[in-house]
């Protein structure tokens, strides 16, 4: 499912305007970056749990050439599922 599918989804269920459900699923995204940029964690109770994590600095190597390279530390996004929606998926 792309966006522009997940946007009609939410128009269907929600009987809202297609125009609507685009705003607000670019409202809660938007939401969500805001928060996790400042180092925030998003609970939805039964969906998940939307949070940073700090990935530790490493040697890599470049495929090409073989040759090592230093990878710098980074914070990157995680989710992590909550109990209803395993349930849901595992049906």
């Amino acid at each position: 499912m792309n966006k522009s599918e997940l946007i009609d989804a939410i128009a269907a269920s929600a009987d809202i305007p297609k125009a609507a459900a685009g705003r607000a699923l670019d409202a809660m995204i938007d939401a969500v970056t805001d928060a996790l940029s400042k180092g925030d964690t998003v609970a939805l109770v039964g969906f998940g749990t939307f949070g940073v994590k700090e990935r530790a600095a490493r040697t890599g190597r470049n495929p090409q050439t073989g040759a090592p390279i230093e990878i710098s530390a980074a914070k990157v996004p995680n989710f992590k599922p909550g109990k209803a929606l395993k349930d849901a998926v595992n049906g």
